[in-house]
């Protein structure tokens, strides 16, 4: 993933972006090969809605429950109940949505990682969303963190609208269509643009 390129092209494109990105510095974001496409599914499941301490407890908690695997296999996760899930501290919802995918690994729904690196972004999101539990959010997580695309633009992320909002200083979050306006001029580097939007939130008052 090469940042630099990414962060050049955009201090030239968005002179409001160009103040965060002087502040927030070298973009930091790099993708996280070693995980499987399944793996990355069923973490993003449990981090949903859920600040990443209380995410990284239970998602530590649920690895915890296979201890002689690195990870477990979608067999592994559809061996045990929906209540010796829940003892992880998911819920009811997002335990029986891991199962889910672990079923659509099996069926063969969920790419291996070579097959999926060939596949547009488009077509990711049409075939991963067709699993229950699987949203847009959940696979645009997947192409940003897993599989290194350059050119995502979370729209529904709140982190992102939050960021927008404050470099723009508009009183409330814009709407996604008016983000996917916006973010015209950030591709094809919107990923980029994503993190140090998601900097922003975190960092400015």
């Amino acid at each position: 993933m090469d940042t630099l390129t990414a962060t050049r092209y955009l201090v030239n494109a968005d002179p409001d972006l160009a103040k965060i990105i002087r502040k927030v510095g070298s973009c930091t974001l790099k993708p996280d090969k070693s995980r499987t496409i399944f793996a990355s599914l069923v973490k993003s499941i449990v981090y949903q809605q859920l600040t990443g301490k209380v995410a990284a407890v239970i998602f530590s908690r649920l690895l915890g429950l296979f201890p002689e695997k690195r990870f477990p296999s979608p067999e592994n996760i559809l061996s045990i109940s929906i209540e010796r899930l829940r003892s992880a501290g998911l819920s009811n919802q997002k335990a029986n949505y891991i199962q889910n995918i672990a079923q659509a690994s099996i069926d063969g729904i969920i790419p291996q990682t070579r097959v999926a690196n060939r596949m547009t972004n488009q077509q990711l999101v049409s075939q991963l969303t067709s699993i229950k539990g699987v949203g847009i959010w959940t696979v645009e997580m997947l192409l940003i963190f897993k599989l290194g695309r350059l050119d995502v633009l979370p729209v529904n992320d709140y982190g992102v609208q939050k960021g927008f909002a404050l470099m723009k200083c508009l009183d409330k979050h814009p709407k996604p269509k008016e983000l996917v306006v916006a973010g015209n001029c950030w591709s094809p580097y919107r990923t980029v643009a994503t993190w140090y939007l998601w900097q922003a939130a975190d960092t400015i008052d």
